[in-house]
C-alpha cells in the first residue's frame, strides 16, 4: 500500500516505473507463495479434500471443474460470433431498406402526408415499370410535383389531397397513356401539371365525347329560345299526347336534311329526329 501510495502522488517518472515493477513482483511472489501453500495443505489433509469435492459434486446444478471451465471458455466466443452475425443481418436489412424505401435520400420534407404521396404520385408515374431512357427517374419527378402542388396550398388540407388523388388517378389512366409519356419526357412540366384542369388532363377520346354532349347542350339551349310551330301531328313518347312545338334547324352540312327538334307542351319532354 506504502508503495502503491508513492507511486500515485511522485511525478518523478523513474520512481513511478520502480514502483509498478517492484508492485508487480511482489504479486508473482505472493500468488506462488499461496500456491504452495495450497499444496501443503492438500497433502496434509487429504480427508477434507476428498469431503469437499463430494460436496462440490453433490451440490444441484453443478458441473465438474473441467467441463464447466471448458463450457464457460466456449460460451463467449459463441455469444460473440452470434451477436456479431446478428449485427451484420441487420446491417443488411437496413441498407435494403433504404435502398426500396420512399423517401429518397434527397427528399426536403419529413411530412408523413406529403411523403405518402410522394409514394402515391411515384407509383402512378411508374405504372409499368418501364422509363425511358434519359428521363428523370419516377422519384423525382414525384417529388418535383408534389413540391409544385404543394407551393399553391402551402398545407396538406383537403383541396391539396383532391389535388394530389386527381393527378394520380389521370397518370394511372391505362386509356390515356401519352398523357403520362408526356410528363415522362418533359413535354407537360411538373408547375403545369400541377394546376391543369380535369379537361385539361382528359384523354382525346374523352375530349371528343366531352365536346359532342357540349354542343348537344348548346343546341337544346339555343332551341328553348327560338319560338317553335305547334303541331298535334306529332305524339309524345312519354305522356302519349298530341301537342308538341318542333323547329329545324340545319345542323349538318347544307346537302343533308335538317334536324327537327321537338318540345313536348304537356310534359316538357324532348327530343329529336332527322
Amino acid at each position: 500500500m506504502t508503495v502503491n501510495a508513492l507511486r500515485k502522488s511522485t511525478s518523478d517518472d523513474e520512481v513511478i516505473s520502480l514502483s509498478k515493477t517492484l508492485i508487480k513482483n511482489w504479486k508473482k511472489f505472493l500468488s506462488g507463495a499461496l500456491h504452495l501453500n495450497s499444496l501443503t495443505q492438500i497433502q496434509r489433509y487429504p480427508a477434507l479434500v476428498k469431503r469437499t469435492k463430494e460436496s462440490f459434486h453433490l451440490s444441484p446444478g453443478c458441473n465438474t471443474p473441467s467441463k464447466e471451465t471448458g463450457n464457460s471458455s466456449k460460451k463467449p466466443n459463441k455469444e460473440k460470433e452470434d451477436k456479431a452475425k446478428e449485427s451484420d443481418v441487420k446491417e443488411k436489412e437496413r441498407d435494403r431498406r433504404s435502398q426500396t424505401s420512399f423517401p429518397p435520400a434527397s427528399s426536403n420534407t419529413t411530412d408523413a402526408v406529403r411523403l405518402k404521396c410522394r409514394e402515391l404520385l411515384a407509383n402512378a408515374i411508374q405504372l409499368d415499370g418501364e422509363v425511358p431512357e434519359g428521363c428523370a427517374s419516377p422519384e423525382d419527378l414525384a417529388e418535383e410535383l408534389e413540391e409544385a402542388i404543394f407551393q399553391e396550398f402551402r398545407n396538406t388540407d383537403m383541396r391539396y389531397k383532391n389535388r394530389v388523388r386527381s393527378r394520380v388517378a389521370n397518370l394511372k389512366d391505362t386509356k390515356n397513356p401519352g398523357f403520362r409519356m408526356n410528363f415522362l419526357v418533359g413535354a407537360i412540366p411538373a408547375t403545369k401539371l400541377a394546376v391543369m384542369t380535369a379537361e385539361e388532363m382528359a384523354s382525346d377520346e374523352m375530349k371528343a365525347i366531352r365536346n359532342k354532349f357540349l354542343k348537344e347542350a348548346i343546341d337544346d339551349a339555343q332551341l328553348a329560345t327560338v319560338q317553335g310551330t305547334s303541331t298535334d301531328l306529332l305524339k309524345c313518347g312519354k305522356c302519349k299526347k298530341r301537342n308538341c312545338t318542333y323547329n329545324q334547324i340545319q345542323t349538318r352540312s347544307a346537302d343533308e336534311p335538317m334536324t327537327t327538334f321537338v318540345m313536348c307542351n304537356e310534359c316538357g319532354n324532348r327530343w329529336k329526329f332527322c
